[in-house]
């Protein structure tokens, strides 16, 4: 008999050993299983995201853009005679939108955390489309300054406010490629902006007595204000609020992993309730914010080529005004194209730094060629790479931005407002560089320009190399807590 007894024994613990390995199998099986299905849900989150939210915000800011800047094609009108504008003039009603734009901006984003995205943007776009639309009422300097500093303040909140509101719903490894496909409508904005201009002087130039740059303002803001209304119903508001177009969009369950994803996105995980001042105090402090600031301010100041565009092809003698406005379309196109090649491949190769490196020095070499040559086909193909470089580089500069700053609502919409604060800077005196007595060159403005994508180029790889800091301290953290973290993009 005792020499049964541990032959019972080891029978015993065989099957307790059975029993556990099944259990653990059991347990990675139901596990694997409800990963799969949690990533199952996250594509129809982002598939349903991309077929609303993406292309309305892509058509606004289209709009958007359209609405502020129609004024560099309706210099090629008989807008500067009809309000009897001259010398710095016309530079200065280009500048001084940026002013109620900067003075709104943090405000606003400060707000958007506090009320419903799905209600604040669209009622801004609707009140910007009826205040440029009203520009063609404007009879002389002083009447064109002041609708321009209420369109400013009144088209603040959308970009940095559909900034933050993409940087809420989509991952650091999904947001490039849909930032590129809203400043994609930016450059799109500025490659028909031409095409239509052409079409609509041509054709209604004199209609009901009201020259053609008036129709331009009073059409493009009528259709701003219809993409407006048709915002309220196709602008969600933040994960797991069942409001807004996430109420018919989103099941229950696919808002609650709409939220797990962004926690397990982020980069920390701090307190997502803290007051608005202390969510700004955080950003305020953040070199990181500051950083990005003067890559965007930069940035911005090398763009400074395109509100004179039309008026630098006008200066290569191609022909009439509409050859000229038809003239500017192709190198935005192929900017937007490029913009979203580049994107594509950030977001594929996870990496952010020299993404945005590379294409600034493409724009460096048309800026030097702009620069260093008389011959108009040269200077027309120059105009090409700093266009395509510049918007190259941008399309992925937001995205690096939103995913780096910020982990919570309130900090990260404080630090996404000073960065396009800080960003607008250079939309504000980069008008000046460009001066009428220097057409068709602009030698000042294109050696500025030429500065400004150094310093951005530059202040992208100090970005870097600080991140690969921060990257090793975070890993450093995670093996002595006994976890993986995650780390921010390069």
């Amino acid at each position: 008999m005792s020499t049964l007894e541990p032959r019972k024994s080891s029978i015993h613990d065989e099957r307790e050993a059975d029993t556990m390995t099944m259990g653990k199998k059991n347990g990675s099986i139901i596990e694997a299983q409800v990963d799969l299905e949690f990533r199952a849900c996250e594509k129809r989150i982002v598939r349903k995201l991309d077929m609303t939210l993406v292309p309305m915000i892509f058509i606004l800011y289209l709009f958007n853009y359209l609405d502020r800047n129609n004024i560099a094609q309706a210099k090629l009108d008989t807008f500067m005679e009809d309000l009897g504008l001259g010398g710095s003039d016309y530079s200065t009603a280009v500048s001084i939108v940026n002013v109620g734009y900067i003075l709104m901006q943090l405000p606003s984003n400060m707000i958007l955390t506090k009320v419903r995205p799905s209600l604040y943007i669209p009622f801004w776009v609707c009140i910007w489309s009826c205040v440029s639309a009203s520009t063609a009422g404007t009879h002389n300097f002083s009447g064109l300054i002041g609708v321009r500093i209420i369109l400013g303040i009144c088209e603040a909140p959308f970009f940095p406010g559909v900034f933050y509101l993409l940087s809420c719903w989509y991952t650091k490894k999904e947001l490039a490629l849909r930032y590129a496909a809203l400043y994609s409508g930016l450059v799109l904005a500025t490659a028909t902006s031409g095409l239509l201009a052409a079409a609509i002087f041509a054709g209604l130039d004199g209609a009901h007595g009201l020259a053609g740059w008036k129709w331009l303002f009073i059409i493009e803001g009528a259709v701003s204000f219809g993409m407006g209304l048709l915002a309220f119903l196709l602008i969600p508001d933040l994960p797991g609020m069942n409001s807004g177009s996430g109420r018919w969009l989103l099941t229950d369950e696919e808002n609650r992993v709409a939220v797990e994803r962004m926690r397990r996105d982020a980069v920390s995980n701090q307190d997502d309730n803290e007051s608005l001042r202390h969510g700004l105090k955080l950003a305020v402090m953040d070199v990181k914010v500051w950083i990005f600031s003067f890559i965007m301010c930069s940035s911005q100041s090398a763009y400074g080529f395109n509100q004179f565009y039309p008026t630098i092809v006008e200066g290569f003698g191609l022909g009439s005004r509409t050859i000229t406005l038809a003239c500017t379309a192709p190198p935005y196109i192929i900017g937007a194209c490029v913009a979203w090649c580049i994107a594509w491949s950030s977001d594929r190769r996870k990496e952010r730094g020299f993404h945005i490196f590379f294409p600034v020095c493409v724009a460096i070499v048309g800026f030097i060629i702009s620069v260093a040559t008389l011959n108009i086909p040269v200077r027309y193909f120059a105009s090409f790479l700093y266009i395509s470089g510049i918007f190259g580089a941008n399309s992925v500069v937001f995205s690096w931005a939103a995913t780096t700053v910020s982990d919570t609502a309130q900090n990260k919409a404080c630090a996404m407002a000073i960065i396009n604060i800080t960003g607008q800077l250079g939309s504000v005196w980069s008008p000046y560089f460009f001066h009428e007595n220097e057409s068709p060159r602009y030698i000042t403005a294109m050696i500025l320009l030429l500065a400004f994508a150094v310093c951005m180029a530059s202040l992208c790889l100090i970005m870097k190399v600080l991140l690969k800091r921060e990257n090793r301290k975070l890993v450093a953290k995670g093996e002595e807590e006994g976890v993986v973290p995650n780390l921010y993009t390069l």
